[in-house]
């Protein structure tokens, strides 16, 4: 693992289960870093939660890729690799199921009867069963493919795997610290 610089850090992929706290990360580093920050959720899900074609998701996503700087939030399996291929940074939240569950459960509290900024318009916040379901087989389903993913096609790249909400926080203050320390060592700064 290479270390994370915010002098470096351009383009940010942030991966992990639902409920993980991948959006509330994206934001916080989107502010750190100065990075604009895309919501994959945005991408996949029209309003009355239609789901965008391949093409349609395929087309939104390459946009964003094309950018310099960037941080996009979400798994979406199809696209991981491709999204992989052009981040400098994936960080991969692996947190534990229960605390994935505690998350999702939360976020659906604070957003009932309403839309979460990171979702498109319309989609009023909902907790189903069959997404409950993906969030209690991702440890067992899709994190062996995330670490195969990361292994094989991410040697070059720095990654972060961080497996509590406590790491997180830890490496958001690490990076904050480290912003402002280069800030401050800036000529005039």
């Amino acid at each position: 693992m290479n270390p994370v610089s915010p002098a470096r850090t351009k383009r940010v992929l942030v991966i992990g289960s639902g409920g993980s706290g991948k959006t509330h990360l994206a934001r916080r580093l989107g502010e750190i870093l100065g990075l604009p920050v895309y919501h994959l959720d945005r991408m996949f899900w029209k309003p009355g939660w239609e789901l965008s074609s391949d093409a349609e998701i395929r087309c939104a996503i390459e946009q964003v890729l094309d950018n310099d700087r960037w941080i996009m939030d979400g798994n979406y399996s199809g696209t991981m690799a491709m999204r992989m291929a052009r981040a400098d940074t994936i960080i991969f939240l692996d947190l534990p199921t229960l605390a994935c569950l505690r998350g999702v459960v939360a976020r659906y509290l604070k957003y009932r009867k309403r839309t979460r900024p990171d979702m498109t318009e319309g989609n009023i916040e909902r907790l189903t069963f069959p997404f409950l379901g993906w969030i209690l087989t991702y440890r067992r389903r899709r994190r062996p493919k995330v670490l195969s993913l990361l292994e094989r096609h991410c040697a070059d790249k720095t990654v972060v795997i961080l497996d509590s909400r406590r790491a997180v926080d830890a490496f958001v203050e690490q990076l904050q610290a480290e912003r402002h320390t280069a800030g401050a060592q800036a000529p005039g700064g």
